[in-house]
């Protein structure tokens, strides 16, 4: 019986298919090796992501030594040694500073209940008093040749902003035993409560503050009907609306006026400011041809719309009544400023009302109006 042979090509091809068994082995190895390193990148950013949505205090390992030192020293037990007052030698003085991440937690929450903050424009100061100088026009401008004698201009006329200021307090109260409690979230707690007693104070105070002892309101602010080149600075422009009960027949026509009185560089990013019973009102306001003004919003997170422009819920703001500004439309990032100390202030108070400890906390915040051409009001008038 013959042996069989193995041609040269076919010794080749069986070689070719090895080579290409060990380069396929080779090129899974590999697959498989890029894959363990993409799984570990992926944890790795997953474990970074986690850390990231911790909250940045809150009695964990991580937290700052002074933010530690703080809450468990001074918050819990009433621990002063290693505290220096902000205005004097001892705390009845005037209180601790806050520290920075508490600080901080207590400003991002204020912008997300504070309906007026979150659309104003805010400065931090590092003392009581704020002032800016607006420029109320008087400077010319013209056109000249490439060699021409170049005029002189007018002397630009300037105003003084200085917004009224007032000390803003909240004073939360726990009991003894829940400070002993480890588990208890004592700094975000804290934070918390300061944070919803010093929103639901200003936001009074933006829309209708007097200006003594507290910022002073745009709804405070003497108002005309005239237009913006004619109107006295720091004098708001309101439509009536025709209506001593409400709007009239034509409310849409009203609206839009409303909007139109506002110059075109402050319409972008301005928006409508009401309150809960007047958005009920509005939400029932059609055109002629029966088209509701109103605007759901479609995406979430984005807030409903009248006539194209943000519709902000200030419960603040007054009801449908005769003489009353219901509807502020403005670009209130160019019309209102909000001027504050950063600085939280607590002072402990453990003998006021035992067996609860007080945590008696203050803040310096001042507001005015900025641009008076920048807000319109509406007004129900006959």
């Amino acid at each position: 019986m013959d042996t069989p042979t193995t041609t040269p090509d076919q010794a080749e091809a069986s070689f070719d298919i090895v080579a290409r068994q060990d380069k396929t082995e080779a090129d899974v190895a590999s697959l498989r090796s890029d894959v363990d390193e993409v799984k570990a990148r992926v944890d790795k950013i997953a474990q970074a992501a986690t850390r990231a949505a911790r909250p940045a205090i809150g009695g964990t390992e991580d937290a700052a030594p002074e933010v530690k030192g703080f809450v468990d020293g001074y918050l819990r037990r009433g621990a002063t040694a290693e505290f220096k007052s902000i205005s004097g030698a001892v705390a009845s003085d005037g209180g601790y500073a806050v520290p920075r991440q508490i600080d901080a937690m207590i400003a991002r929450e204020l912008q997300e209940i504070s309906p007026i903050r979150a659309i104003s424009q805010v400065v931090q100061t590092g003392s009581a008093g704020y002032r800016k100088l607006i420029s109320t026009g008087g400077t010319s401008s013209g056109w000249v040749g490439e060699t021409a004698a170049r005029p002189e201009t007018d002397t630009p006329d300037f105003a003084e902003i200085a917004p009224p200021t007032g000390e803003l307090f909240a004073n939360p109260a726990a009991s003894q035993a829940m400070l002993d409690d480890a588990g208890f979230d004592l700094e975000n707690w804290l934070a918390s409560e300061i944070a919803m007693e010093f929103a639901r104070a200003e936001g009074a105070a933006f829309v209708g503050g007097s200006g003594v002892d507290q910022p002073m309101g745009f709804l405070s602010t003497p108002v005309s009907t005239a237009e913006d080149s004619l109107r006295a600075f720091g004098t708001l422009q309101y439509v009536g609306s025709g209506d001593a009960s409400g709007f009239d027949a034509n409310p849409d026509a009203k609206l839009i006026d409303l909007v139109h009185t506002m110059k075109s560089g402050h319409r972008q990013g301005a928006s409508f400011v009401m309150n809960s019973a007047t958005l009920a009102e509005v939400r029932k306001l059609k055109t002629a041809d029966g088209a509701f003004l109103w605007q759901p919003g479609l995406v979430e997170g984005q807030p409903d719309r009248l006539l194209g422009y943000p519709v902000i819920e200030a419960e603040d703001m007054p009801d449908i009544a005769a003489g009353e500004y219901p509807i502020a439309f403005g670009n209130f990032r160019h019309g209102y400023l909000i001027a504050e100390r950063s600085a939280t202030q607590v002072l402990r108070d453990p003998f006021t009302n035992k067996p609860f400890v007080h945590f008696y906390a203050t803040k310096r915040v001042g507001g005015q109006v900025l641009d008076s051409n920048a807000i319109k009001l509406l007004k129900i008038e006959a």
